[in-house]
C-alpha cells in the first residue's frame, strides 16, 4: 500500500464517482479504477457498493476513510517539520546561560525570537562558563550566553557582542561604604571578598588578579557556584562581591551596587557559538533585536 493509493480512495469517497475523482486528480478514471480494486485486494476487505450511477462507502469504507485521512495529515505534518528544521524554523535550540549576566539580555532574546519561530523549541541550561564552552564543543549546546571568554578559551568558536556592562561593587545596604557615590580598590582591599568559584569560574578569578594588580588582593572569604548565593552573602553582610551592574535588576534593595573608581573597562557580554546553522543566526539576530529594546 502506497500513499497515492489513499489519496485516490479518499478522492473517489468524496466524490462518490470515479470520473470526478479522475478529473480533480488530473490521472485517468481506469487508473483510478484500477488502484481501488488494487486496495480492496490488498486489504481484502470490500470499501465501496457499487451501482450504475454511484460508489457509496461500506461500513468498514466509512472507518477507513477515517483511517486515511489520518494518515495523510501524519504523512504531510512529518514533511512539514522536516522541512521546517532543516530551514532552521523549527525543532529545538539548547541554550547555555549565565543568569547573572543575561537577565536583561535573556528575556529579550527569547521574546524577539520566539515571536517570529513559536515552533522552535528553546531549552534553557543555567551552566558555568566553562560547562557552557564545553556544552558547545561537545554539541550539547547550540548557542552561549555568557562574557566573552578570553582568547584561548575561544578556539574554534564564535563570539558576538550583544550588551557591555560596569563593573560595580556589591554592598550590604548597611555596610560603611553602601552610602559612597564611589570605592576604590584601595579601600576594598581589607574588605572580605564573596567571590564566584575558582573552578567554575577562572576568568572571574583571571580579572580579579588583573583588576587589583599592583595592590593588596582582599581576602577571598566566601566562594560561591551562582549569583543568588553571592547576593545572599553579600546581603547578610559577610562580605562584598563584584559583579556586573545588571544583577541590580535581580537583586533589587538587597545589596547596593556602588560603581567602582576608576571605573575599569566594561564586560563584554554576548553569545558564543559553534556551528554556523541557520537556526542558530536566526536566534544570534533575535538576542540582537532584543538587546536594542
Amino acid at each position: 500500500m502506497e500513499l497515492r493509493h489513499l489519496r485516490y480512495f479518499i478522492a473517489v469517497a468524496e466524490q462518490e464517482n470515479v470520473s470526478r475523482a479522475a478529473l480533480k486528480l488530473h490521472v485517468s478514471q481506469p487508473g483510478i479504477s484500477r488502484q481501488i480494486h488494487d486496495l480492496e485486494e490488498e486489504i481484502s476487505v470490500q470499501l465501496f457498493e457499487r451501482s450504475a450511477k454511484a460508489l457509496k462507502l461500506t461500513d468498514a469504507g466509512r472507518k477507513f476513510l477515517d483511517e486515511a485521512r489520518a494518515v495523510l495529515q501524519r504523512a504531510d505534518d512529518a514533511v512539514k517539520n522536516a522541512r521546517a528544521v532543516a530551514s532552521g524554523v523549527g525543532g529545538e535550540l539548547h541554550v547555555g546561560y549565565s543568569p547573572s549576566l543575561t537577565i536583561q539580555i535573556l528575556p529579550r532574546a527569547l521574546r524577539a525570537f520566539q515571536e517570529k519561530f513559536p515552533r522552535t523549541r528553546v531549552s534553557l541550561h543555567d551552566m558555568s562558563t566553562e560547562e557552557m564552552l564545553s556544552g558547545l564543543r561537545t554539541d550539547k549546546l547550540h548557542v552561549a550566553l555568557t562574557i566573552k571568554a578570553p582568547r584561548r578559551m575561544l578556539r574554534g568558536l564564535q563570539f558576538r557582542e550583544l550588551a557591555r556592562y560596569p563593573t560595580c561593587v556589591a554592598l550590604a545596604p548597611k555596610h560603611p561604604l553602601a552610602k559612597s557615590k564611589m570605592v576604590s580598590l584601595k579601600q576594598l582591599s581589607r574588605e572580605p571578598l564573596i567571590a564566584y568559584s575558582r573552578n567554575e569560574y577562572p576568568e572571574y578569578h583571571d580579572m580579579l588578579d588583573e583588576l587589583f594588580e599592583g595592590l593588596r588582593m582582599p581576602h577571598v572569604a566566601e566562594e560561591h557556584d551562582g549569583v543568588i548565593s553571592i547576593i545572599a552573602a553579600v546581603e547578610s553582610g559577610r562580605g562584598f562581591a563584584l559583579v556586573p551592574g545588571c544583577v541590580q535588576s535581580m537583586a533589587g534593595p538587597r545589596v547596593k551596587l556602588v560603581p567602582l573608581d576608576p571605573a575599569p573597562p566594561p564586560l563584554p557580554v554576548g553569545a558564543t557559538w559553534k556551528a554556523d546553522t541557520e537556526i542558530i543566526r536566526k536566534f544570534i539576530e533575535s538576542a540582537a533585536e532584543g538587546g536594542k529594546k
